[in-house]
């Protein structure tokens, strides 16, 4: 299964998240993009070079294994440390690639169906249940709704690295794109995602929202 060179699809950075509604907010993480293409129980790993990396992480290929359908995730591979912060010179040294794990945000093909036309929230809701099998391997990366500075603000209080905006009605297309919009915390401490519980439940208060349970 080839690498799909026209799925290469990167935000516009700015300096502030977008106000006003119709808008999906996720915590940005610092890791290296990865598509994952799954298809008759077989799983390869791309990156945006489209290197082939299918023998490099070994647990989320075990993961992806039990997606059941054909598909192309869009995700983000990242290491995270038994103190729950994610480190990517831990995951750029190579030494830790057996325990990375995969943030997938997005559902480019779905059983031979290209869904890059589809909005994103459409795309976003048709991941989550390709997902429900996974395990740990592969994360589903939650969202909240809403004016993105409100949500922006406690973000950074809680030292987060930054805030990833995407349309909801907008469609999947290659290149920069002002309907995917990334925001860096200054201050940021470069935690991930996964981490403690205690730390998962003032994020996920934060977002409105709760973690997918694995």
């Amino acid at each position: 299964m080839e690498f799909c060179t026209t799925t290469i699809f990167n935000g516009t950075v700015a300096s502030r998240p977008p106000s006003g509604s119709g808008w999906a907010h996720e915590l940005k993480h610092d890791g290296y993009r990865l598509q994952i293409h799954v298809r008759d129980g077989r799983v390869w790993l791309y990156t945006m070079n489209g290197a082939d990396w299918s023998r490099r992480y070994p647990l989320i290929v075990e993961a992806a294994a039990r997606i059941d359908v054909a598909a192309i995730l869009d995700a983000e591979v990242v290491w995270i440390g038994s103190d729950g912060v994610a480190d990517f010179d831990a995951l750029y040294s190579c030494t830790n690639d057996r325990a990375a794990v995969a943030l997938a945000f997005n559902l480019l093909m779905l059983d031979g169906e290209d869904l890059r036309r589809k909005p994103f929230a459409e795309r976003k809701a048709m991941l989550r249940k390709v997902l429900r099998r996974t395990g740990a391997g592969i994360q589903y990366v939650e969202h909240t709704e809403g004016d993105g500075a409100e949500m922006f603000a406690p973000l950074c209080k809680l030292g987060l690295e930054g805030m990833v905006s995407k349309k909801l009605n907008a469609p999947y297309r290659s290149g920069p794109s002002k309907s995917w919009i990334k925001v860096t915390n200054p201050k940021a401490l470069q935690l991930g995602l996964l981490m403690e519980p205690s730390n998962k439940v003032a994020i996920a208060n934060c977002y409105s929202c709760t973690p997918v349970p694995h």
